[in-house]
């Protein structure tokens, strides 16, 4: 698979899972920029050992996780203000809100659930984490409680 096909392929859904990450729109476009020089430059090293989109979701995992460390910046409040405005038409009123609750949960379980939103299997998501596919389900359960308890609360 050549760079091109794979940036078409995953720009989108890689974008999106830092955006779950750090709940920022300039801030996730950065990551997911960084995540695709890093993958440009390992490309002619993947082995094909596990699918492609496991090595490139490990890839952009551990770089959000980098990034937070580096930055000690997350953003748990507030929506970002770019999102406020320019892209008020663009993002629907409850993504927002996902988005924002997302932001609010552990690291762990923002790069868990954000990988489960971008359709990733199960085994997949165990792999990137390096936990059991039992585990992931248990964790994913728990997610989506949280969620649903936090639109309850604000009153979706």
């Amino acid at each position: 698979m050549t760079f091109d096909e794979v940036y078409k392929l995953y720009w989108q859904k890689i974008f999106r899972l830092c955006m779950g990450y750090v709940n920022d729109f300039d801030w996730a476009k950065d990551i997911a920029q960084e995540t695709f020089i890093i993958i440009w430059q390992q490309l002619p090293n993947f082995r094909n050992e596990s699918n492609i989109g496991t090595w490139i979701f490990r890839i952009a995992s551990n770089n959000c996780l980098r990034q937070i460390e580096k930055e000690k910046k997350i953003i748990k409040t507030e929506l970002p203000i770019n999102l406020k405005e320019e892209n008020q038409e663009s993002i629907e009123p409850q993504i927002q809100l996902l988005y924002k609750f997302i932001s609010e949960l552990p690291e762990t379980d923002r790069l868990i659930i954000s990988l489960e939103l971008e359709e990733i299997k199960q085994a997949e998501i165990a792999h990137i984490m390096g936990i059991s596919e039992a585990n992931v389900r248990v964790k994913i359960h728990r997610i989506k409680e949280k969620l649903t308890k936090k639109f309850k609360e604000y009153g979706q």
